[in-house]
């Protein structure tokens, strides 16, 4: 299995500065940029293509969150994380919530649809405004809540901390693998919740 954190010299961990992974992976990815060896011979360039496709493909996992997580469970346990269909109860208010919100959308957004003098759509028109900052607020509401994740992400850092990669030979630390699994499920819900909402949302803004 690749160690996409091995490819970016970056210790295993829940948790990783954005602009700092950004900053890493344009310096080792513009040392093997098949501009930087387009005169060199065909090996070489094939080597550099593939050295620059693996650290894209890297940097694309380990910059997303969920991703991120799915791939340092997999690493640890050896086994990708088991897809569980139950909405966690932490998150009941925001599933029902989002879900009304919804199909509150799609009812306006088909009586808009079906709307046809010029009178109806301009009453239309504030109740557009209406349903829009009601799928915004919602939208902020599971942002609040992916970034409590996020920072809660941060304080697990130390428990991957340790001077090499291989779990047979680090310090005794016990992993919160289980509670890794939670918040991985939980980005998981939250990114589907929000794709949901941002799909209705500009379906509204015309």
């Amino acid at each position: 299995m690749t160690d996409n954190f091995a490819l970016l010299d970056e210790p295993r961990r829940p948790w990783i500065d954005p602009e700092a992974l950004k900053q890493k992976f344009l310096a080792l990815s513009a040392q093997v940029h098949p501009d930087r060896v387009h005169n060199a011979p065909t090996v070489e360039r094939q080597a550099a293509d593939r050295r620059y496709s693996e650290l894209n493909g890297a940097y694309n996992c380990l910059r997303e969150p969920k991703e991120r997580l799915r791939h340092l469970l997999e690493l640890e346990q050896g086994t990708k994380p088991a897809d569980i269909q139950n909405v966690p109860t932490e998150t009941m208010d925001l599933f029902f919530e989002t879900g009304r919100l919804c199909k509150e959308a799609d009812a306006f957004l088909g009586e808009k649809a079906r709307a046809a003098s010029p009178i109806l759509k301009a009453q239309l028109f504030e109740r557009s405004h209406e349903c829009l900052g009601k799928l915004l607020a919602m939208q902020q509401k599971i942002n609040a809540r992916r970034d409590e994740l996020l920072a809660e992400l941060k304080t697990m850092n130390p428990a991957w901390e340790s001077t090499t990669n291989e779990p047979a030979q680090r310090e005794p630390v016990p992993l919160p693998l289980g509670r890794l699994e939670e918040i991985y499920r939980l980005l998981g819900y939250f990114g589907r919740w929000r794709d949901q909402i941002q799909e209705r949302s500009v379906r509204l803004s015309f």
